[in-house]
């Protein structure tokens, strides 16, 4: 895939530096020249020095080649503008935006951007998985962010030991899609027990996850 990262600092640097190893294609717009330089000589890809925020370099920069574009500048508004001009001027399919300031994720995606990624919000999720409880695992980001495909180590004297899932609490925006017993994989049903020793995988929004981890008695694990 064809990518235009608009924004060659570290942000901008290690994204095309990822999507290089990862088998895609992509180039890079930075108004600073020596930034442009150093990407051009240390990752051999195509790098042109200009406004990422314009027709003309956007163009210059291969944007209408492009299946999508992420703008990783240290400024919203030029990011968010960014995207709105590949979307459309050159008909991009996928438009990812940096959100400096969380509070402008929701209006940058009213205003057209695909996805608004903010580093402060995925930090605290990350951090919040992680020390949360080491009975849940984080197996797959989805939708943007907002929800996470999950495992959950059952531990040992579970309180709902034995009970059916229609017996034991589960959020409305949480689905258990497996249970794993003993190497062997249950599609469940809401007559299907809850052993300890079980590994099962949910699909959970992000308060979602909180809440089983509250009324499963997960947190102290």
């Amino acid at each position: 895939m064809k990518v235009l990262i608009v924004g060659g600092g570290k942000v901008g640097y290690y994204m095309a530096k990822t999507l290089l190893a990862h088998g895609h294609q992509p180039r890079v717009l930075e108004r600073d020249h020596k930034l442009c330089e150093q990407i051009a000589n240390e990752l051999d890809i195509p790098v042109t020095n200009g406004d990422g925020s314009t027709v003309e370099y956007l163009r210059a920069a291969g944007c209408d080649k492009c299946q999508a574009l992420v703008a990783v500048t240290g400024r919203d508004e030029v990011n968010l503008i960014t995207c709105q001009i590949a979307k459309k001027a050159f008909a991009v399919e996928k438009t990812v935006a940096r959100v400096n300031n969380p509070k402008n994720a929701v209006v940058l995606r009213k205003l057209g951007v695909d996805i608004a990624v903010s580093s402060t919000d995925n930090l605290a999720r990350i951090l919040e998985r992680e020390v949360e409880t080491a009975a849940i695992q984080q197996v797959l980001s989805l939708a943007g962010g907002t929800a996470t495909l999950i495992e959950i180590q059952v531990p040992e004297e579970f309180k709902y030991h034995g009970k059916s899932l229609a017996n034991i609490p589960i959020s409305q925006d949480a689905v258990i899609i497996s249970i794993t017993r003993s190497g062997e994989l249950l599609i469940p049903r809401g007559n299907t027990e809850v052993r300890s020793g079980d590994k099962v995988l949910c699909v959970a929004r992000d308060t979602a996850m909180h809440e089983l981890a509250a009324d499963w008695g997960l947190a102290e694990h």
